[in-house]
């Protein structure tokens, strides 16, 4: 009976891991050019995009085809938007009809039926729309978990690559001469925005804040996502604080907020295509802001702003029924993080409107506010885009901004809060250097071009200088009264102003960096703790490319066999954005570790595993965040004197980040 289950549970095993090799496969060719028809060589896919019945199959529905019936019948009517055009997720029309095939995908009790009608509703609809929804359902569907997402600045390179390169690629496609062509950052020396390009720019790091969308969509009504709107605070928080220190290291002031009632003063011209409709608009320095017709006035969002200041003031907000939501507490984050965005689950929309959003459609817009030249969406209209506009960083440090007035509002933390007596932590070092580089890399351009099947491919890639820093590890010596479970807290944070002024803790926290956070069993007497800095759980590795991803799929399904397990999260900073750029003479930071309680922890079992790869900021797929304390804790509110964090279990010391040119 033993070797039966033994056999019987191994058959599972295998079967589970052919599986996800026929689903990985599936997935990757539905995304291979798609902006073309399936391939004939996708047989199966090709045959149900022609043969396919969506309506016939709602009885595998979990909402009993209700959302199946809404989708098609739009098709059917020609409601749709056409095929080859811009597809914007700001756009309230474009936006209804690709969560229209989200909600359908999600619905399927099986993958069978998620494949059909991916592969219908991929040849009926605009490509911008189903690629979208198809990551979005992937990420969230529990029919794909397991499924590695192709890196999206090889599935929609426009998005990722300046048109100099693409012109530069049809060009070696035309002449079918084999490229690979360097890219270079927007702008000139002239500029000194220029200097933090790299980052802005930085295709991880776009792919890290489109995928958070995607994981956290403003839209979404499907389960419950703990603590999103925290979350939404939290990552666009870290984003500008990371800005902030490459700008510190590159001599430059940390960014100003933006506001409505001044013209903004950098420009942006994003030498950005889209594949098709045109150019992505250009901003000329000092814009002075205006409304942009049928879609939101400057006055409204100062309106906006007024009342959600008014409601941190009062320590409430007013939902919809006029009932007073009291946000002078640890949850109080979370809830105006859902006002600001606005996402679904902010209490009252009608008066509190859409901060966030409407900021992105006005920042976006600025080109042609009237409409009189029918210009497309601009790069602040896309979260593939958006941070390469040094306005980005402008609107959320604006934001972050009104964060901070709730979070200085809140009482700060005691010494009792902060005291953990278990632990009294007698060293902290880095093994290994603290070195940032620069270093090219290399991806692929070949569905950024238009071709025919009877013609072959022309292998086209472009090369990107990148930031990346020399592996390092995190040495923490520490004595423990008792065994426990206990919680490591890990931050970089700035020392000095532009000005080269040390900054006291009140000061600098504001702008420290998560750089790790985890769980470890503290044992009686003498610890010694040494962590990785690959181990982080606020980054992911560099993304699978998609030409790799093909292969392994496909030599899994061919041969039987497992397809190779990743980590395949897809939201996360990227881990070589780890560090911020040094200098060559050694930028000084203060390294900041925390070890607290393990009742801390929100998941059972915490020092097992990593919860789900970037949880610091992406959270845990489908259960609640791991961590009880807010966001940032301890560094997350006022501290009126330094002397309250000399404690045992807080240590602070100065290291140094170099950067080399190789």
């Amino acid at each position: 009976m033993r070797w039966f289950l033994l056999a019987a549970a191994l058959l599972a095993a295998y079967v589970s891991a052919t599986d996800l090799a026929h689903k990985q496969q599936t997935i990757n060719q539905l995304l291979y050019k798609s902006t073309e028809p399936i391939r004939s060589k996708f047989a199966e896919l090709k045959e149900l995009a022609k043969g396919w019945d969506p309506l016939s199959h709602k009885h595998h529905c979990s909402d009993g085809g209700h959302a199946l019936e809404v989708l098609v019948h739009e098709v059917e009517q020609g409601n749709m938007l056409v095929k080859k055009h811009w597809f914007s997720l700001f756009n309230e029309r474009h936006r209804e009809e690709a969560v229209m095939l989200v909600d359908a995908l999600l619905s399927c009790t099986d993958f069978n039926f998620f494949k059909g009608h991916a592969a219908y509703f991929r040849e009926h609809m605009n490509e911008g729309e189903f690629v979208y929804a198809l990551y979005v359902a992937v990420t969230h569907s529990d029919l794909t978990s397991g499924v590695i997402l192709p890196p999206l600045y090889e599935v929609t390179p426009h998005l990722f690559t300046n048109s100099e390169v693409i012109q530069r690629a049809y060009t070696a496609k035309m002449t079918h001469t084999p490229a690979k062509l360097q890219m270079e950052f927007t702008g000139s020396q002239k500029n000194p925005e220029q200097r933090v390009a790299y980052f802005g720019e930085d295709i991880g790091m776009n792919s890290h804040h489109v995928h958070w969308h995607m994981d956290f969509p403003f839209w979404w009504q499907g389960h419950h996502i703990d603590r999103k709107g925290e979350l939404f605070f939290w990552v666009h928080h870290q984003l500008t604080a990371r800005f902030d220190a490459e700008r510190l290291s590159n001599h430059l002031p940390v960014v100003d907020e933006l506001y409505w009632n001044r013209p903004i003063e950098e420009g942006f011209a994003p030498h950005t295509t889209y594949r098709y409709g045109g150019e992505f608009p250009s901003r000329p320095d000092n814009k002075e802001f205006e409304d942009v017709d049928g879609i939101i006035k400057v006055r409204d969002l100062l309106e906006t702003e007024s009342r959600i200041r008014e409601a941190i003031d009062h320590g409430y907000v007013t939902s919809k029924d006029g009932k007073a939501i009291y946000i002078d507490n640890d949850r109080g984050i979370d809830i105006l993080g859902d006002v600001i965005e606005s996402s679904m689950y902010t209490p009252n929309f009608q008066y509190y409107g859409a901060l966030h959003n409407y900021a992105h459609i006005m920042l976006g817009r600025q080109a042609d506010p009237k409409g009189k030249f029918s210009m497309p969406p601009g790069v602040m209209e896309h979260f593939e885009t958006a941070t390469r506009d040094p306005s980005f960083f402008r609107l959320h440090k604006y934001m972050d901004n009104i964060f901070k007035k709730h979070k200085d509002k809140l009482h700060p933390y005691t010494t009792n809060d902060l005291l953990y007596s278990n632990i009294e932590i007698t060293d902290v070092s880095i093994d290994g250097e603290l070195v940032t580089f620069f270093e090219d890399f290399e991806f692929n351009l070949i569905n950024a071009l238009d071709d025919t099947e009877q013609v072959e491919d022309v292998p086209v890639s472009t090369t990107v200088h990148r930031l990346n820093h020399k592996p390092f590890d995190y040495d923490i010596h520490f004595n423990a009264k008792y065994d426990a479970v206990a919680t490591v807290r890990i931050f970089l944070c700035p020392k000095h102003d532009y000005n080269d002024i040390e900054l006291s803790m009140d000061e600098y926290r504001w702008g420290c960096l998560e750089m790790d956070k985890f769980w470890v069993d503290a044992h009686y007497g003498e610890n010694h703790l040494v962590r990785h800095a690959h181990e982080s759980t606020v980054t992911i590795p560099d993304r699978t490319p998609f030409e790799d991803l093909i292969k392994q799929a496909d030599e899994a399904v061919a041969n039987d066999s497992d397809f190779p397990h990743q980590n395949y999260r897809s939201c996360g900073h990227p881990a070589r954005l780890l560090l911020p750029k040094g200098n060559t003479k050694g930028m000084e930071f203060l390294l900041f570790v925390a070890v607290t309680s393990g009742d801390d922890a929100a998941l059972s079992r915490p020092t097992v595993g990593e919860h789900g790869g970037a949880h610091g900021y992406c959270g845990v797929r489908g259960e609640i965040y791991p961590d009880k304390r807010p966001m940032g804790y301890p560094l997350d509110r006022h501290i009126p004197d330094d002397r309250l964090f000399d404690v045992g279990n807080i240590h602070v010391s100065t290291v140094k980040v170099y950067h080399k040119k190789h």
